[in-house]
């Protein structure tokens, strides 16, 4: 695919001056800026684009170069060294200064969070806690938050200027933002740079401040988000959603919203990572004579068949009616843990019924070597 003009790529004319074309490289990098884009692999070689014509038009001896022979002047060295592939570290780097920092690249996000000597700020995070019932767990839910969070101004779009007005450049730090320092050591000169005190690392100042933001470009405001919550998730756990934190300072790039799930405990059953336990307490005779009995699920209720003799500790497995995996395929299990209870107050029929019982040879335990012992039936549970 052909190059673009980089003139074109920048929307500036041919006889633009530096500033000009500082100010539009600006323009480009902040509105496809990696932050304000995540995900976005258009937006990510639009800011690589931009990048590279700034790299050539800034520098007059490679702009005379591209004016005389156009982009076949750089097609053996590239544009700048860079050539086609320029990476997120490179721009960083080497235009650091143009956002009123040196960098600040941590991995791909960016400049790593910083609102202030970046140019592009950044707002606050929120943090909202969830409530889910185990349905919602197992099923996913859209939920509806109200958040009071700041916004953009929509009187001034955010820039913080009085309508009608506009910034104009920094007059300490001359648009970069930052200012150095040069200091006598002993050994030697030392220059320092810092986040100008003026503008505060934007490169630009207010002449009029807005009425309604007074400069600060962003408004607290009540909104309701729409939060769609996969299935399977679980207590404590952050789902993110990008750009839907607080609005930065006159422009830049929002915040993010985590919420955080609170999963409440169901009434009667208990939920082990993706495994749902029902402790089944069973009457003797229950036990004894087999049953059929009812047990509740994450829908709804569903009917199970005790066999006779069933002995206190064994576990029934109902495969794939637990919580799935999140953001996976496959369920966990509902395991129906059986217990006999065992009355504590007897009429006086019943207990010479069972006196009578202790008698009998039928009622003496003999557990079957086949049977598997209690550690191994608890082993074998939690597997």
């Amino acid at each position: 695919m052909a190059k673009r003009d980089y003139y074109e790529v920048l929307d500036v004319s041919r006889d633009a001056s530096q500033d000009e074309i500082k100010k539009a490289y600006r323009k480009q990098a902040l509105k496809y800026h990696p932050d304000k884009n995540p995900g976005d692999k258009t937006a990510e070689e639009k800011f690589k684009e931009a990048a590279e014509a700034y790299e050539v038009l800034r520098d007059s001896q490679k702009r005379q170069k591209y004016d005389q022979f156009g982009h076949a002047a750089f097609e053996n060295g590239g544009a700048g060294g860079f050539g086609g592939g320029m990476t997120m570290e490179d721009i960083f780097s080497q235009f650091g200064d143009i956002f009123g920092g040196f960098g600040g690249f941590s991995g791909f996000g960016g400049f790593g969070g910083s609102s202030r000597g970046s140019g592009v700020s950044k707002g606050s995070n929120l943090r909202v806690k969830v409530k889910l019932n185990l349905q919602e767990v197992s099923h996913g839910v859209e939920k509806k938050i109200k958040v009071k969070k700041y916004i953009a101004c929509e009187t001034c779009n955010g820039s913080g200027a009085r309508h009608g007005t506009s910034k104009t450049t920094c007059n300490t730090c001359h648009g970069s933002g930052h200012v150095t320092r040069v200091t006598n050591t002993f050994l030697g000169q030392m220059q320092t740079s810092s986040t100008c005190p003026t503008c505060h690392g934007e490169g630009q100042t207010i002449q009029e401040k807005c009425e309604v933001c007074y400069g600060e470009g962003i408004v607290k405001k009540e909104e309701v988000i729409r939060i769609n919550i996969p299935a399977g998730v679980s207590e404590g756990m952050q789902v993110k959603m990008s750009g839907k934190g607080n609005a930065a300072r006159r422009g830049g790039v929002n915040g993010d919203l985590l919420v955080i799930i609170h999963e409440e405990q169901h009434p009667q059953l208990i939920r082990d990572g993706n495994d749902l336990v029902y402790p089944l307490h069973l009457s003797i005779p229950q036990a004894t004579l087999g049953a059929t009995v009812e047990i509740p699920t994450i829908d709804g209720k569903a009917k199970i068949k005790i066999d006779p003799g069933t002995q206190p500790g064994k576990i029934l497995r109902l495969r794939g009616k637990g919580v799935p995996e999140v953001n996976g395929y496959g369920k966990g299990d509902l395991l129906v843990q059986i217990n006999v209870w065992i009355p504590k107050n007897l009429e006086k029929e019943e207990l010479k019924m069972f006196e009578k019982m202790e008698q009998s040879d039928t009622f003496t335990p003999k557990p079957e070597k086949s049977e598997p012992g209690f550690f191994n039936r608890m082993k074998n549970f939690f597997e």
